[in-house]
C-alpha cells in the first residue's frame, strides 16, 4: 500500500476544477466539456440525467420544439417527445436510464406549444463517459420523409383510374377488420361484403376503346362512392369502396347490422349503376351483378369471405345478371359437393368404388322374373352411397361416363352369365344396362359390347341396352349406325322413360328398337283403387293406346314405377308385357336376385 487512499477517479470540468463520479453534478458538467460541439451540431439534442430530466439542450432542439433551450432545463424529457405513449418504448427508455439497454429509436408525432405538429425520429443513447443513466436525446424532423412515404403509399394502395382503394389496400382493411381486436372491443361483431362486376363493360371497352372504358369505370366509382356515403350516413363509418381489378368492385361493410343492411346497399348500387352514363358525349348503359355475403366476423377469414363472395357473384350471373344474390350455405354446399364429385369421379372408377344393384323386370302375365335392370351405385368415402342421379350427369359432362359405362356393361354381363350358370334349370334372365349418348359418340360402343359378350360368354339376346327417348329421337349418322349394328348383333334396344320426350310414335318404325319402357308418370297417373279416389279413365286410354301401337310395331312394353297390385292389375288388363317397381322389388344386390329366380314375384 502506498499510503494514499484510493478514491474516485478525477475528471476535468469545463473550468479546470476536479470533480468525482460520486458528485451528483459530475456527469452534467463533464458533458458540457463538449459544449461547442453540442451547440454547433445540426441535430436537435439534449442531455438527460439518470432521473430523466433535461440537463441541457441545444438551440436546434429549442427551435424544433418551440421552447427556449434554457427553458428546457429541468423538464421531463419523456414528456417533451411523448415517450410514454406506448409501453414498449417507455420500457426501453427506462432501461436505458438504468444502464441496462444500449439505445432506443422510435417515431413520434410531436405537437408544439403553438399547436403545430410534426413527425420526429427520436433516438436515445447513453453517454458512457458520464456514468450509467446519463443519456443523449436526439430529435430529427422527418415530416418531409413521412409525407413522401404517405404519397408513395397512397399511389401504391389506390387505383390510378378510379382513385379508389385498390386490391392491396382492400385486403389490408379486410384482414384488419377480421382480427379479433377489431370486433371484440365493441360494435356488432359482423362483417358484410358486396362483390360486383359490370355486365356489358367488355362490349364498351372492345367497341369504344380503353379511354372511354376508363372514364366509364371512373364514373361507376363515383356512383359507388355516393352509395357508400349515403349508406354510411348516421353510422360510425361508411362502407369501403375498392376496385379489385378490371370491372370488379367491392364494398366492405364493417360492423354490419345484418343482411337487410347489405341488401339495401346492393339494391341502391344496382339502381345507381343502371342509370345511363354520359361519357365523352356518348350515352352508355351497363348493369351490375352483385354477390352479397354477410356473417359473423369471428371465425371468418379473408380468403373464405372472398370465396363466398365470388361464388355468390357467379350465382347472380348464372341467374340472369343485373341482380344481387345473397350467399346461400345450402346452395354452396351443393356446389362444393358437385366439385368434389367431379374431381374424384375418374379416380373412383380406378379405385373400385362403384357397385351394381339390380331391379327385377317381371312378366305381367305369370309374375315370373324375366330380366333385371342394372343400376350403378357409388360408395363414396365421404358422402356415402350415391344413386345415379347424383353423378351420371357429371360423368357425361367430363367424359368419365365412357370408362364408367364400360365397367357397368362388363360387370352386368358377367353377373348375368353367373346367374345362368348357377341356375341351369331356370330360363336365363336378361340384363338391361343404361347407355348414355356420349358413350356412342366418344367410344366404339359396338366393339365394346362385342368384346364384353365374348369375354363373358353371354348370349347377345340376354343383353338389353336402354337409351332415353330424347337421345334416340332424331338419331342419325354414327348413333343410328351403332344402334343398328347392335340390333343386328342380337342385342335388344329399349327406349327408357318413353312419353317424356318427343312422344312422336312415328319414328319408332325407323329405329332398331324392340322395347318401350313407359315413364313412371303414366303409371302414377293410375289412381289407387280402394282409397276413395276414382281412377281417371283418360290415363288408362292413353297408356292402352301406346301399348296397342307398340304391339302393332312388334315392340314389347315395360311399365316403370309399379307400386301397387291395383296398378299391376290395370296394366295387365290393357296388355302391358313387363312391370318394374317396388311392388316387385327395390334394387337389390346380386345374391337377392338368385333367390327370386325360382319363385313368382
Amino acid at each position: 500500500m502506498s499510503g494514499t487512499s484510493e478514491g474516485p477517479t478525477p475528471a476535468a470540468d469545463l473550468d479546470g476544477s476536479a470533480v468525482t463520479e460520486s458528485d451528483s453534478t459530475a456527469s452534467p458538467r463533464t458533458a458540457w466539456a463538449y459544449r461547442s460541439v453540442f451547440d454547433a451540431a445540426p441535430l436537435a439534442m439534449a442531455v438527460v440525467d439518470r432521473e430523466g430530466l433535461v440537463v441541457g439542450a441545444n438551440d436546434q432542439l429549442g427551435e424544433l420544439l418551440g421552447i427556449a433551450p434554457e427553458a428546457l432545463a429541468g423538464r421531463v424529457a419523456a414528456d417533451l417527445v411523448d415517450l410514454a405513449s406506448d409501453a414498449r418504448s417507455w420500457h426501453a427508455y427506462r432501461e436505458i436510464l438504468r444502464g441496462r439497454q444500449a439505445k432506443l429509436r422510435c417515431t413520434r408525432r410531436i405537437k408544439n406549444p403553438d399547436g403545430q405538429s410534426f413527425w420526429a425520429q427520436v433516438m436515445v443513447a447513453p453517454l458512457p463517459q458520464d456514468g450509467p443513466g446519463v443519456v443523449l436525446l436526439s430529435v430529427a424532423d422527418i415530416s418531409g420523409h413521412r409525407e413522401l412515404q404517405a404519397r408513395l403509399r397512397h399511389l401504391q394502395m389506390h387505383d390510378p383510374v378510379t382513385r379508389l382503394p385498390n386490391r392491396t389496400l382492400f385486403f389490408e382493411r379486410l384482414t384488419a377488420a377480421l382480427e379479433a381486436e377489431a370486433y371484440e372491443q365493441g360494435g356488432t361483431g359482423r362483417i358484410g361484403l358486396c362483390y360486383l362486376d359490370l355486365d356489358g363493360f367488355k362490349a364498351v371497352n372492345d367497341t369504344l376503346g380503353h379511354r372511354v372504358g376508363d372514364r366509364l369505370l371512373a364514373a361507376v366509382a363515383g356512383r359507388l362512392t355516393r352509395c357508400a356515403e349515403e349508406a354510411g350516413a348516421g353510422r360510425v363509418s361508411a362502407p369501403l369502396v375498392a376496385r379489385l381489378g378490371g370491372d370488379e368492385f367491392a364494398l366492405l361493410v364493417e360492423d354490419s347490422t345484418g343482411t337487410e343492411q347489405l341488401a339495401d346497399l346492393a339494391e341502391s348500387v344496382l339502381t345507381a349503376i343502371q342509370a345511363p352514363f354520359d361519357i365523352v358525349g356518348r350515352r352508355l348503359s351497363v348493369s351490375a351483378s352483385i354477390g352479397v355475403v354477410e356473417r359473423q366476423a369471428a371465425g371468418t377469414t379473408a380468403t373464405g369471405l372472398m370465396q363466398a363472395a365470388d361464388t355468390t357473384l357467379y350465382w347472380a350471373k348464372a341467374d340472369g345478371k343485373s341482380r344481387w344474390t345473397l350467399f346461400d350455405p345450402e346452395r354452396n354446399a351443393h356446389r362444393m359437393t358437385r366439385q368434389a364429385l367431379v374431381s374424384t369421379l375418374r379416380p373412383a372408377i380406378e379405385r373400385g368404388e362403384f357397385t351394381l344393384e339390380y331391379q327385377p323386370l317381371v312378366c305381367m302375365e305369370d309374375g315370373r322374373l324375366r330380366g333385371v335392370e342394372a343400376l350403378v351405385r357409388w360408395n363414396h368415402p365421404q358422402f356415402g352411397v350415391l344413386t345415379p342421379n347424383r353423378f351420371i350427369g357429371l360423368a357425361e359432362e367430363d367424359g368419365s361416363i365412357v370408362p364408367l359405362g364400360r365397367w357397368v356393361l362388363a360387370t352386368a354381363c358377367r353377373q348375368a352369365r353367373r346367374w345362368q350358370l348357377d341356375h341351369p334349370e331356370e330360363p336365363p334372365i336378361f340384363v338391361s344396362v343404361n347407355v348414355a349418348v356420349r358413350q356412342v359418340w366418344d367410344s366404339d360402343l359396338v366393339a365394346d359390347v362385342a368384346e364384353i359378350l365374348t369375354e363373358t360368354d353371354l348370349e347377345p339376346d340376354l343383353l338389353q341396352l336402354e337409351l332415353t327417348e330424347s337421345a334416340v329421337m332424331g338419331s342419325a349418322g354414327r348413333p343410328l349406325q351403332a344402334l343398328q349394328a347392335l340390333s343386328d348383333m342380337g342385342v335388344h334396344i329399349a327406349i327408357d322413360d318413353f312419353g317424356t320426350g318427343y312422344s312422336n310414335l312415328a319414328y319408332l318404325s325407323r329405329l332398331p328398337v324392340s322395347v318401350l319402357k313407359l315413364d313412371g308418370s303414366f303409371v302414377r297417373g293410375f289412381q289407387y283403387e280402394g282409397e276413395g279416389v276414382p281412377p281417371n279413365p283418360a290415363d288408362e286410354v292413353v297408356v292402352e293406346a301406346m301399348i296397342e301401337l307398340a304391339h302393332r310395331l312388334g315392340l314389347t312394353v315395360t311399365a316403370e314405377c309399379v307400386e301397387t297390385s291395383a296398378q299391376a292389375a290395370r296394366l295387365r288388363r290393357i296388355g302391358c308385357d313387363t312391370g318394374q317397381g317396388w311392388l316387385y322389388s327395390r334394387p337389390v344386390p346380386p345374391d337377392r336376385i338368385s333367390g327370386l329366380l325360382e319363385v313368382r314375384v
